[in-house]
């Protein structure tokens, strides 16, 4: 009878074993699911990085503003299209239809023509 008693514990610790080892490998909380996490971890870093380095050019285009009237100067002219009194605005607009020729700068201009 003890024998009997000694091989049901001895399959119950088999299958107990069994169990644990597929929780670790594949169930929830599991080295795929933890591997699955690090790589989000990772890829939130990286993002966190893009987004930190966004910010610090953010902080120090305001300081820039707060600071210094050339650099207000220089949105107004780019972004609102203002000009100083006595500057004059020209404005070049390309006929519709055409494109500029590009320039090649290895054909010389100085060069005989056939």
């Amino acid at each position: 009878m003890p024998r009997r008693w000694l091989g049901v514990l001895l399959v119950l610790l088999v299958a107990m074993l069994a169990f644990l080892q597929y929780r670790l490998w594949l169930g929830e909380g599991g080295r795929r699911s933890v591997a699955v996490l690090a790589e989000r971890v990772d890829q939130q870093a990286h993002e966190n990085e893009g987004l930190q380095q966004r910010n610090d050019a953010l902080a120090a285009e305001v300081e820039d503003l707060k600071s210094g009237e050339a650099a207000v100067e220089e949105r107004a002219r780019s972004e609102l299209g203002m000009i100083k009194p006595g500057e004059t605005f020209y404005r070049v607009v390309e006929p519709e239809g055409s494109t500029p020729t590009p320039v090649d700068p290895a054909v010389d201009d100085d060069s005989e023509l056939p």
